[in-house]
């Protein structure tokens, strides 16, 4: 029997169901905080990741844009966090996953309010206001929708001091305000610091000063490395020494009775710069037809169609990426469990009525209207290994 040659073969698309989904529920960052404030007896939480044991002082280190593939790729750079891998996720030596999107916005709402995208309704980078029919920018906040609307869940922060737990955030001051930080990580005291030294000598002091603690500290740079340069860069592997010597100064000061875990929001690729690997949408004549607006990041779209074209994008958008992306409707993707085991209704509208999640070494991006974007050498959102799973690095004392 003769076999068809291969040209005249067309591609099958990626099935839906063959994306990996995160662990809601088990082991994704949105039960991390619920399992530690269900250790301290805080009402209404629940205990996710099973493998963790209570602590009654518990601080939460995450540190923006470090994957787990990406720190095991580098043990020589970052010697104490490699020695904990085997400790990670309760002595297990597995990571958790991040959640999709897997990007800081998203993450941040995700550990903060311990719920996933779906129920705290921030879903992506850029995502339709569906009141006002505009892409708004949940990490920088643009433009202005009002916080408490937007995401009206309190956070475990929250829950953990109205039930007498002290709770605390170490970070930036340049977060103290921000409406992101207000939406996922408020309650409790901020305190700001600006170097990662301060940072980690206050996350430890807040520790100690109280005999029932949820202590959460951040540190960004290696996010910022990674984007500009690449994970395997030199300026990346600096920041990743850096801070590897920040979470040991830290474990070094635990409090008794305390317990550490260092996360990340998560991980990244680097993407070549050619055409083979950056499919510009602002070129493409096919991509474009039909589309309204295109949200998200290049390796996780929210495409939002014209009225009445949303099969149309959904068919060209499978023709043309399906090799290579997860492409879904709103309904599949949902279906799928993508943005978590339920949707809340003011959420809806605001996941893409097609979504496109990068399998391979691929960004989807947009020269155009994303020109800062478009040029990073790092990026994330999908749902690869190397964006989803985080460390969860845990030292006792």
């Amino acid at each position: 029997m003769v076999q068809p040659a291969a040209w005249d073969t067309d591609p099958e698309p990626l099935p839906v169901d063959s994306a990996p989904v995160p662990e809601y529920g088990s082991g994704s960052l949105a039960d991390l905080l619920p399992t530690l404030a269900a250790g301290l007896g805080v009402p209404g939480m629940t205990a996710g990741i099973t493998e963790l044991t209570p602590a009654d002082r518990n601080c939460v280190f995450l540190i923006d844009g470090l994957g787990w593939e990406q720190l095991r790729a580098h043990p020589e750079d970052a010697s104490f966090m490699s020695s904990l891998l085997s400790s990670s996720r309760g002595g297990t030596g597995r990571p958790i996953t991040a959640g999709y999107p897997a990007t800081t916005a998203t993450s941040l709402a995700s550990v903060g309010t311990g719920l996933p995208p779906g129920a705290h309704g921030l879903p992506g980078y850029t995502v339709r206001n569906p009141d006002t029919g505009e892409l708004m920018n949940q990490l920088r906040w643009q433009p202005w929708t009002v916080p408490g609307a937007w995401q009206p869940y309190p956070t475990v922060f929250e829950l953990a001091h109205r039930a007498g737990v002290h709770a605390a955030q170490v970070s930036s001051p340049t977060f103290a305000n921000t409406p992101l930080t207000k939406v996922a990580l408020s309650g409790g005291a901020f305190h700001g610091r600006l170097s990662g030294e301060d940072r980690m000598d206050l996350a430890a002091e807040q520790l100690a000063g109280a005999d029932r603690a949820l202590v959460y500290t951040y540190y960004a740079e290696v996010d910022g490395a990674g984007h500009r340069f690449g994970v395997d860069s030199d300026t990346w592997r600096g920041q990743l020494a850096h801070v590897d010597r920040l979470v040991q100064r830290l474990a070094e000061q635990l409090p008794p009775r305390s317990a550490l875990y260092v996360t990340a929001d998560h991980g990244m690729i680097d993407v070549p710069f050619d055409e083979d690997h950056r499919i510009d949408f602002d070129e493409d004549w096919e991509l474009k037809a039909g589309v309204a607006l295109l949200g998200g990041e290049g390796r996780a779209r929210h495409v939002y169609a014209v009225p009445g074209a949303q099969s149309d994008v959904l068919t060209c958008w499978r023709e043309v990426l399906g090799e290579q992306f997860w492409v879904a409707s709103r309904d599949e993707a949902i279906e799928a469990g993508w943005f978590g085991p339920r949707i809340d209704d003011r959420v809806y509208a605001r996941i893409g009525d097609v979504i496109a999640a990068a399998r391979d070494d691929v960004l989807l991006i947009a020269s155009e209207r994303e020109p800062k974007e478009s040029s990073m050498v790092g990026n994330h959102g999908s749902m690869t290994p190397a964006e989803q799973l985080v460390p969860l690095l845990e030292v006792r004392s």
